[in-house]
């Protein structure tokens, strides 16, 4: 891609996990968020989606821009983990047992640093709320540096459909300077104990980190390519050292220039689409067959915190733990951050709501446009609309649409577009998020803090 192209749109905009994003979210309680529960047991798509948010990590990347903290003592952990007991039985009471489990995801900080018998326990206690659907995705994020063969076999008896692997990179030299310990077993390994237990495997990468050059990430995806995970996530590395501070240990190393950067994320793609992988989205590739690839065929790919899903898994999420984030029909709800704080307050018997956001009409239009967007590369006016039960222009209207926006980026390559449809060619897909943000009327005014595409 040309320089000038990457640097006109390498601007800081919204990675829309959520729509609206997590830093317009303001007050709201607990009563707010318990009528909002109610009110999702009546929502169109009514399958349930739990998420727990462990923010242990035995180790803090330099690079992390999670919601995680130094492993705590084992005591520290263990009241943890009760007051997640808790809070999942004060929910569950307002979720109607007539529903169905369609998700279940583990995410960190390090979900692994929980001891996993402990992990066991809040997977049976979540199952134990509802039936699930068939096949449900039950998943984990896990940091192979701190498991052994004993681990993953004690992993396999928890029930888990999906795991995920943050291997980030496969060079040692790269590990170190970010701080982020080599995996315990070699990966190949790994994958085939998982495997073997009938899950499907994701391994996660980061580009962008100091010391990475584009050659050394070929070889790092090649060699992941060969050992054949389902799927493979290539994340864009955000660099935003005002908002995570320890961050800024990396801008003494020195960090890959833009155009560096965008090498190395074309490369995967060249890499993993010559492999037989297939993209998805912003940094996902899957193989052929797998589900998340036929809803894209169909332009029925969704994404919600937890990642990509599709319209069978998609649901109403539920999240549990210091930071986590509930996505309902007409709102967002998210739990405070201070661990002590939300022991005490589950002890106390009540939820530990910090702040959230209700949904406006237009709000829910503009949250289905950018959705699609930012998922199939593709919008079709008229098929959002009908699927809203509005017009067309009604839709437009609320993403403040704008032709002229889109006649400059179909000039510069990124897409093609007409009265009807909006499709991101293969070349503008790094920044999809800017072609999104295009149609988010929350952009034209605003003082938030994003990062860039690249």
């Amino acid at each position: 891609m040309q320089t000038d192209i990457i640097e006109k749109y390498n601007r800081p905009v919204p990675r829309y996990t959520s729509y609206p994003p997590a830093n317009y979210f303001s007050n709201f309680t607990e009563a707010d968020y318990l009528m909002m529960v109610d009110q999702s047991n009546e929502a169109r798509q009514n399958q349930i989606s739990f998420y727990l948010h462990i923010p242990f990590c035995r180790h803090l990347c330099h690079y992390c821009g999670c919601n995680s903290y130094p492993q705590a003592k084992p005591e520290v952990v263990k009241a943890y983990v009760e007051a997640l007991h808790k809070e999942i039985d004060l929910v569950a009471k307002h979720i109607s047992d007539d529903r169905q489990i369609s998700q279940i995801h583990y995410g960190g900080g390090s979900p692994t640093a929980l001891p996993i018998a402990m992990i066991k326990e809040l997977n049976e206690h979540l199952l134990s709320i509802a039936p699930t659907i068939e096949r449900p995705e039950i998943a984990i994020e896990c940091h192979p540096g701190y498991l052994d063969a004993n681990d993953w076999q004690q992993l396999t008896a928890c029930g888990f459909t999906r795991y995920s692997l943050g291997v980030q990179d496969l060079r040692p030299e790269v590990l170190k300077v970010v701080n982020r310990r080599e995996s315990m077993m070699p990966v190949g390994e790994i994958l085939e104990m998982l495997h073997e237990s009938g899950a499907t495997v994701n391994l996660d990468f980061l580009y962008g980190l100091p010391l990475q050059t584009i050659d050394s990430f070929r070889n790092t995806i090649e060699q992941a390519a060969a050992w054949r995970p389902d799927r493979l996530v290539t994340f864009s590395y955000a660099h935003l050292p005002k908002l995570f501070p320890r961050q800024q240990i990396l801008d003494k190393v020195g960090l890959p220039a833009n155009q560096e950067k965008n090498g190395m994320y074309e490369t995967a793609t060249e890499v993993l689409t010559a492999a037989g992988y297939q993209p998805i989205g912003l940094d996902h590739f899957v193989l052929p067959d797998d589900e998340l690839a036929v809803a894209l065929g169909k332009g029925q790919l969704h994404r919600n915190f937890q990642g990509y899903c599709t319209r069978r898994t998609t649901a109403q999420v539920y999240a549990f733990g210091v930071t986590g984030i509930s996505q309902l029909d007409d709102c967002y709800a998210q739990n405070g951050r201070d661990i002590n704080t939300y022991i005490e307050t589950l002890n106390s018997g009540q939820l530990y709501i910090s702040r959230g956001y209700h949904l406006t009409p237009q709000e829910k239009l503009v949250r289905q446009v950018v959705e699609t967007l930012m998922c199939n590369y593709t919008l079709n006016w008229s098929d959002v609309a009908a699927h809203l039960g509005v017009s067309a222009a009604e839709v437009r209207e609320a993403c403040g649409y704008n032709e002229t926006t889109f006649s400059e980026m179909q000039a510069d390559g990124l897409l093609r577009f007409d009265d009807d449809h909006i499709e991101v060619n293969t070349c503008g897909r790094p920044f999809v998020r800017c072609v999104a943000a295009a149609l988010d009327p929350l952009m034209a005014h605003n003082d938030k803090q994003f990062s860039k595409p690249i």
